[in-house]
């Protein structure tokens, strides 16, 4: 991850996820980061600019100055030459899932998966994330969707613990469930209040439009991954898209509604996986605001012009193409379509992919890096991070780069509340 004047080089810090090291810091404790702290040595990735040996303020855990070091200054800890970022921000992870179940029929228990999720984000430099939590009653796969329920999962992610160490929620709701609109409103109105309204995506997930556009492809992956064969895969298919007619009601009752929580800014609504400009204007029509992993250039365009903020996959702009046939990231990217990337199943992304778009020659550093921390933040209304900047939270993370790849190699998360 090299700009035209710098390599970054290890940093003297801590590892992954952790705190300032006391010697290092004048006695810090192990873990945790002070209000007031001042870092130099860096090279930091401003919204607008780089800056080597990069001078950064905070006081009661805010950027207060930014810029180059003054000539003699002496900070409480020196980079070394890393590169220093704002705190990663994402949208939309589902690494809690694969943390309660790691593989099949191994459950873990929820609150031990909910503190690993956040040490393996804060591990990626992730320091505030959306987990998905679904509502409805079968899982994208258009399986039984079991246990832990929505409340349970909810529960554990408004841990005081887990609060402080950046987790938020993203509110996945399935519009064919009768049951997931009951649900989610239970939920939003025993929620503690929020310094922004709660972020609430719907998804069809149903095999023929969106993400699995093409049948097979949803075919195939429950033979690869669910342990299907080819017969009953058509079968499930087949019946799954009979299903998604007979509840064409329901899904017309559910926008509906959400449409009035999202025109009376109760939630920040987004639509997944929106496929046409038609979608679009639908979603735009009834409060919506964030078009999430649009499948093609033309739903990308539309959101552009109606003035939706459009997030993509991060995985699969790393691997240079989606999974599922649908429209490539990196084209969006270079298309000027994208306003910010998500992890979604693979959070390791969220960093790599900053170095492929600049190897690519898609983004420069500056806009690189906007599109895994102020593009996010702003995607979920989040006004206070995302940035290198006088007046934001000091939630910052330091990189640096052996072989193809960059590593974090320590993370300052704010002294404050989340």
């Amino acid at each position: 991850m090299n700009h035209a004047t710098s390599t970054p080089q290890a940093a003297h810090g801590p590892s992954a996820g952790h705190g300032l090291p006391a010697a290092q810091a004048g006695g810090w404790p192990l873990g945790a980061t002070p209000g007031d702290w001042t870092l130099a040595g860096v090279t930091a990735v401003l919204p607008d600019r780089v800056v080597d040996d990069a001078w950064v303020v905070v006081r009661d855990g805010r950027i207060v100055e930014v810029g180059a070091r003054p000539p003699g200054a002496r900070a409480d800890l020196d980079g070394r030459g890393a590169l220093c970022l704002p705190g990663l921000v994402d949208v939309h992870t589902d690494v809690l899932a694969h943390e309660r179940k790691p593989r099949p029929g191994a459950d873990l228990p929820l609150d031990l998966a909910v503190r690993t999720a956040t040490e393996r984000l804060a591990g990626c430099g992730v320091l505030t994330a959306f987990h998905g939590v679904p509502f409805g009653a079968h899982t994208p796969v258009g399986l039984p969707a079991g246990l832990p329920g929505p409340e349970d999962l909810l529960h554990a992610l408004q841990d005081p613990e887990a609060r402080a160490s950046g987790t938020r929620v993203l509110h996945r709701l399935d519009i064919r469930s009768p049951a997931a609109l009951p649900e989610l409103e239970a939920a939003l109105a025993h929620a503690s209040p929020l310094d922004i309204p709660p972020l609430v995506s719907h998804e069809d997930h149903t095999p023929g439009i969106g993400q699995y556009a093409d049948p097979a492809d949803m075919e195939r992956l429950l033979v690869g991954r669910e342990g299907f064969s080819a017969g009953d895969a058509r079968t499930h298919v087949r019946s799954w898209r009979q299903d998604r007619e007979d509840r064409s009601d329901v899904a017309a009752a559910t926008l509906a509604r959400l449409g009035d929580l999202a025109r009376s800014g109760r939630i920040r609504l987004a639509g997944h996986d929106p496929e046409s400009e038609a979608d679009i204007e639908a979603l735009a029509a009834r409060g919506g605001v964030v078009a999430e992993f649009p499948t093609t250039v033309e739903a990308a365009r539309a959101a552009r012009a109606n003035g939706l903020a459009v997030v993509a996959g991060a995985p699969n702009a790393v691997r240079g193409g989606s999974h599922t046939a649908n429209v490539s990231a990196r084209e969006l990217v270079a298309l000027g379509l994208v306003d910010a990337l998500a992890s979604d199943y693979v959070p390791a992304t969220l960093l790599a992919v900053i170095e492929v778009l600049v190897r690519e020659s898609l983004a420069d550093l500056p806009r690189a890096v906007a599109l895994v921390t102020s593009g996010p933040a702003r995607a979920a209304g989040l006004t206070d991070r995302g940035s290198l900047v006088p007046g934001a939270r000091a939630d910052v993370v330091l990189v640096r780069t052996a072989g193809r790849w960059p590593s974090v190699v320590a993370t300052l998360r704010a002294a404050q509340d989340q």
